[in-house]
């Protein structure tokens, strides 16, 4: 099956987002120079994206639309009428639950899913979706948002495949599901 990867900046203190999906306390970063972090190598690494409502309607805010790659946006909420006409090649809406999209997916020949939001990555992980994590911790305290992590049935295990301190003062670590 089409195997899940995430690449996310957290918070120190674990948040994905504020509680309204702003991303200010992101841009406070001092910007890395000839840097990425990793993330063009990353990106070319997957397929295509798979996200949720908060992030979709968060990326539609930044004006330009970041990604060439698909997007599916997981959703019970948006309609084909909240994706801008510009964006009908590129996005496309799913009511399916994550195990049967990612199947879908790899009938299309998807082998790697870029998994977006963090109440997303929480249901994807709890499904035993995602293969591995990319995260980048962010020396800032915002002091609540959106966790990247949830309450979980029972104990994920993850071992630790790198480490690094980026350029901006940021630490990325890698983690694989086990």
């Amino acid at each position: 099956m089409t195997t899940g990867h995430v690449f996310i900046a957290t918070s120190l203190d674990g948040f994905v987002a504020r509680q309204d999906h702003s991303l200010d306390w992101l841009s406070k970063q001092p910007p890395a120079e000839n840097d990425d972090g990793g993330f063009a190598a990353f990106m070319d690494s997957v397929d295509g994206l798979v996200m949720g409502t908060g992030s979709f309607r968060t990326l539609l805010g930044f004006g330009q639309w970041p990604y060439s790659k698909p997007v599916v946006v997981l959703s019970r909420s948006l309609t084909e009428q909240d994706i801008p006409k510009h964006l009908k090649d590129k996005v496309r809406l799913s009511t399916a639950e994550p195990a049967d999209l990612m199947q879908g997916l790899q009938e299309e020949g998807w082998t790697r899913a870029y998994i977006d939001g963090g109440r997303l990555v929480q249901s994807f992980l709890r499904q035993g979706l995602i293969a591995d994590l990319i995260i980048t911790t962010v020396p800032i305290l915002i002091g609540s948002g959106i966790p990247l992590f949830g309450a979980l049935d029972q104990e994920i295990d993850l071992q630790v495949a790198s480490s690094r301190i980026l350029p901006t003062g940021m630490v990325q670590s890698k983690f694989r599901v086990v």
